[in-house]
């Protein structure tokens, strides 16, 4: 009975060995590469898989993720001879385990020395100051170099990132200076355009000033001309309503004999005048006399109302 127990328990024994080695699970986003007899038999994906025993093999275990790698630092040389260090990050994601396994010793060694090269070799094509101000496209067509070279590895390199560009000191020295004399001329550009703009903000102002003065004068000869001309028609108005009035009360007998005693008023007062402002007088003749001088001017006044008559 003990012989039949020991039978049966190393046979139960057996048995769960065998099963836990033909059993497999394989994780998410990894896969197995099975070898049979030395020779490749399938890839194993995520999932419940199972292997024949002592004849199949996980020959290598390949991860699915995208990893990042360190791209060791390296001189490189630009288009116009300046020696650079430059260091970077390569993404890179396993596209085919089979390719992986055996189309390469070391993907990730193999990746990593062709980025090297091929940053080097792109860096070569562009001078200093390219390298700075083109540094997306630069990644971008390392990227796609390396994708060319490595399509028989089964890897994808999804991108490059230059991580530090370092020029020598006597350079980053001299691209200080340059900088420093850039922002100083930008300085003295916009000082010397702050001093135009404010020398034509000054001409524009007295051109305003002259212009607003000018159209302030011309308003006032305007105004006053205006003023001028109807103070004279004023003035007119009322000398034509005063003749009018004088006019009409000489009609009457009253206003004649006014008229009269007016007019020989004022030939003795030109005459007292005259006397004040000469050293000579003259004596009145009889037809000076202030009768007579009134007959003239009565004379005058009839002979304008008889034509007023006819």
């Amino acid at each position: 009975m003990g012989t039949v127990l020991n039978f049966w328990t190393g046979l139960a024994i057996l048995i769960i060995v065998i099963v836990k080695s033909s059993v497999k699970f394989v994780p998410q986003n990894r896969a197995y590469v099975v070898e049979r007899f030395g020779k490749y038999n399938k890839t194993m994906v995520a999932g419940l898989n199972i292997l024949v025993p002592f004849i199949d093999k996980v020959a290598y275990n390949q991860s699915l993720k995208e990893h990042a790698f360190d791209v060791p630092s390296q001189s490189a040389i630009t288009k116009d001879n300046i020696s650079l260090v430059v260091d970077g990050v390569l993404y890179i994601k396993l596209l085919d385990p089979y390719k992986a396994s055996y189309g390469v010793d070391d993907y990730v060694y193999a990746v990593t020395q062709l980025a090297q090269t091929t940053m080097r070799s792109e860096i070569g094509k562009i001078d200093l100051d390219k390298t700075f101000e083109e540094r997306e496209s630069l990644n971008v067509n390392i990227v796609n170099a390396i994708n060319i070279a490595s399509e028989p590895w089964g890897i994808q390199v999804l991108r490059y990132e230059i991580k530090d560009i370092e020029p020598p000191r006597t350079i980053l020295d001299a691209m200080e200076r340059q900088m420093k004399a850039e922002r100083e001329k930008r300085a003295t550009i916009l000082e010397s355009e702050g001093h135009r703009q404010s020398a034509i903000n000054v001409a524009e102002g007295a051109k305003q000033a002259q212009v607003l003065a000018a159209e302030a004068d011309k308003a006032e000869q305007i105004l006053q001309a205006e003023g001028e001309a109807q103070a004279i028609i004023a003035v007119a108005d009322a000398k034509a309503k005063a003749l009018s009035t004088v006019g009409q009360v000489a009609d009457t007998n009253e206003g004649q004999k006014a008229i009269q005693l007016e007019l020989a008023d004022k030939a003795i007062l030109a005459k007292q005048e005259i006397a004040k402002e000469s050293t000579v007088v003259l004596l009145p003749d009889s037809n000076s006399s202030p009768a007579n001088v009134v007959a003239e001017a009565m004379t005058i006044i009839n002979t304008l109302n008889s034509s007023k008559g006819v």
